[in-house]
């Protein structure tokens, strides 16, 4: 298998939320995205982004409200907005297909395995949580690379803080969406949605081709 794919493999199951629309063609090929509401364990959902080409939305079979199933990578971009330049992520789907419940699959899920590209920032949060934000760089085919926000808590973000510029790591986590207001003026502010990776364990691979782990 191509390591530019098994270095990246997201899969997300739940509920289309809106139309596809579109957002550009490359070699005659339109792509489209819409928002998937996946549910979380707690009870509450993230609003995931999909990427997806026409060729696998063509025959019209999914509308809002289906259940399916998304497979494919978690990727980065950059938009250019109104004079601002942010990070757009999305799930870039390889396959997307009608979800019918009978297998019982965990609806989130992530696996990333790329180099660290931003010294972590460590912090506790008013409750005393721990918390470490790291950018993880993650190789892709043509020479590219996507640039994932990740957040790692407890003994992960004990583990995280020390992680060097370039050191090797392989995560496993989900995505997740969270919303903030964001002032545009002293009168106005809007609602924005930032997308992250919450890490469930990680691994730092060493030149031996050993591992330390933290989970």
């Amino acid at each position: 298998m191509d390591n530019n794919l098994s270095n990246n493999q997201a899969s997300i199951i739940g509920t289309i939320e809106d139309e596809f629309l579109f957002n550009h063609e490359i070699y005659a090929e339109k792509f489209y995205t819409c928002t998937i509401k996946v549910p979380r364990l707690s009870g509450t959902d993230d609003n995931v982004r999909i990427m997806v080409s026409e060729r696998l939305i063509m025959d019209g079979n999914f509308k809002i409200g289906d259940s399916v199933e998304v497979t494919g990578q978690f990727r980065s971009y950059n938009s250019y907005e109104n004079g601002d330049n942010r990070l757009v992520l999305t799930v870039f789907a390889k396959d997307i297909l009608p979800y019918d419940g009978i297998e019982n699959k965990n609806p989130n899920t992530l696996y990333l395995n790329g180099f660290i590209c931003k010294k972590p920032v460590y912090r506790t949060t008013p409750f005393g949580r721990e918390i470490t934000d790291l950018l993880l760089a993650v190789n892709r085919s043509y020479n590219k690379s996507d640039y994932i926000p990740i957040i790692a808590w407890g003994r992960n973000a004990r583990f995280a803080k020390n992680l060097e510029i370039g050191d090797n790591v392989k995560i496993w986590g989900r995505i997740q969406s969270r919303t903030y207001q964001k002032r545009i003026s002293e009168e106005e502010s809007v609602t924005k949605t930032a997308y992250e990776v919450s890490i469930n364990r990680m691994e730092l691979v060493t030149d031996d081709n050993t591992a330390e782990t933290e989970e």
